[in-house]
C-alpha cells in the first residue's frame, strides 16, 4: 500500500500491527557519470517492487528525497539537510506514525550518510517510549541485509557498496540507462584508508575529487537488474519478519 494513495479514514482503518517502511535518500552529487537522484531513484525503486511483492500487508510512505549529505557540499546539486536537523526530522516522522497508533516501523535507506542520524533516530523514539513493549523500531539499509552479491555473481569486481561505484552504476542503467554519463572510462578509487578500520571524518574531496567512489567501468544493466532483485528479496525478507513478530520478543 502507498500511503499517498490512500484516504484518511483508510489509512485509519488500517490493522496498527501492520508495517510502516519510510524510504529514506538523498539528493547528491554522484561523481561525472550519475544523476544526483541517484540514491531516492534506487531506494525508492526497491521499495516499489517489495511493495508489488506483498501486495496490501504492508504501509509505505513516500521517499524521504532529502538526506545527511553535508560530506558532498563541495560539489554542485547536492543539496542536504544538517546532521541535527535530519536526525530530528527523522524522528518526526517516526513519532508521526506512532501518534496514529502504528508500532511496527522502519526506516529503508538508500544513502550512506543517513546511518548515524537513522540509527540515533530509532534510539531516541525508542528511549522515549521506553515503557510499552510493542513497539519495533529499525533501521536498515538495504544493500546490508546480509545478501553478499558477488557469491551469486563472480562478474562483481566489487564486494560492498561503494559511491556512484560498480554497483550503482549498474542498477542505474537497469533503470534509466539514458541519464548514465561515461562511466566506462571512470578511474577506479579505492575505498580503503590508512586508517581502517577506525572510524575517521572525512568529506568526500578527502576521498575523491572527482566524486565517486569505487569502480563505475565494471558495471552493467545486467548486473544492475540482479543486484536490485537481491536487495529487493533482502527487503522483503525483513518485511516479512516484521509481519510475524509476535509483539513482544527482543
Amino acid at each position: 500500500m502507498q500511503l499517498v494513495e490512500m484516504t484518511w479514514p483508510a489509512v485509519a482503518a488500517l490493522s496498527k500491527d501492520t508495517p510502516v517502511a519510510i524510504p529514506i535518500a538523498a539528493l547528491e552529487q554522484h561523481g561525472h557519470h550519475l544523476p544526483v537522484f541517484t540514491d531516492s531513484m534506487l531506494v525508492g525503486e526497491i521499495t516499489r517492487r517489495a511493495e508489488r511483492q506483498l501486495h496490501d500487508r504492508v504501509l509505505f510512505a513516500p521517499v524521504m528525497w532529502l538526506g545527511n549529505s553535508e560530506h558532498h557540499l563541495d560539489f554542485p546539486g547536492t543539496i542536504s539537510a544538517s546532521p541535527r536537523g535530519y536526525l530530528d526530522l527523522l524522528v518526526d516522522m517516526i513519532e508521526n506514525f506512532i501518534t496514529h497508533g502504528f508500532k511496527r516501523i522502519v526506516l529503508v535507506n538508500g544513502h550512506g550518510g543517513n546511518n548515524v542520524p537513522g540509527q540515533q533516530a530509532v534510539f531516541e523514539v525508542r528511549q522515549r517510549h521506553r515503557q510499552r513493549e510493542d513497539l519495533l523500531l529499525l533501521f536498515a539499509c538495504y544493500w546490508a541485509l546480509g545478501s553478499q552479491p558477488h557469491e551469486s555473481d563472480p562478474s562483481l569486481v566489487q564486494h560492498a557498496m561503494g559511491h556512484a561505484c560498480e554497483w550503482e552504476t549498474s542498477m542505474i542503467l537497469s533503470l534509466a540507462p539514458h541519464l548514465v554519463g561515461d562511466y566506462q572510462n571512470a578511474t577506479t578509487v579505492d575505498p580503503s584508508g590508512t586508517f581502517d578500520p577506525v572510524y575517521r571524518g572525512w568529506t568526500t574531496k578527502d576521498r575523491s575529487a572527482i566524486g565517486h567512489i569505487g569502480k563505475p567501468s565494471a558495471a552493467s544493466a545486467a548486473k544492475g537488474e540482479a543486484l536490485l532483485k537481491i536487495f529487493t528479496a533482502d527487503v522483503v525478507t525483513l518485511l516479512e519478519r516484521m509481519l510475524d513478530w509476535n509483539g513482544r520478543t527482543w
